[in-house]
């Protein structure tokens, strides 16, 4: 079954700038990495209501990117984001970037909330479990 936007609980939308692309004129597969996060970062960072615990931040710990297909400029991408698995003090967060509804990747981060003091891994608030339950993909 193909994927769509709609399959995700959250979607982001980013602007493919001339810059993005290569020298075959398609956007560079750097990039992606790019959109995964622009996803990510809409889940995850609130300044106003932060799901990480006082004294402590979230790293990647690990991503995948599965390339689909090619992306060109001009235009735009959507990025799905959802979350796959939330763990003691991590997160995996499962994603796939759209141009024109079309699947051209997909990706899966793991994040990790540390303790800003001493770099070790700490467990999550009970708040940010709650919020990131409401966007838990159904079952593969």
């Amino acid at each position: 079954m193909a994927l769509s936007p709609n399959d995700f609980p959250r979607r982001a939308n980013d602007k493919l700038r001339y810059a993005d692309t290569d020298r075959q004129g398609h956007v560079n597969n750097a990039h992606f990495a790019t959109f995964l996060e622009t996803g990510r970062v809409e889940v995850l960072y609130d300044p106003h209501d932060p799901l990480t615990g006082e004294g402590a931040e979230f790293v990647v710990a690990k991503m995948t990117v599965e390339f689909r297909g090619e992306v060109h400029w001009p235009g735009s991408v959507v990025i799905g984001t959802g979350i796959k698995a939330i763990g003691t003090s991590s997160v995996t967060v499962s994603q796939a970037v759209f141009q024109d509804d079309r699947c051209v990747a997909t990706g899966e981060t793991v994040i990790v909330q540390i303790d800003t003091g001493t770099r070790s891994s700490r467990p999550l608030p009970d708040r940010a479990r709650t919020r990131l339950s409401e966007l838990l993909l159904d079952a593969e």
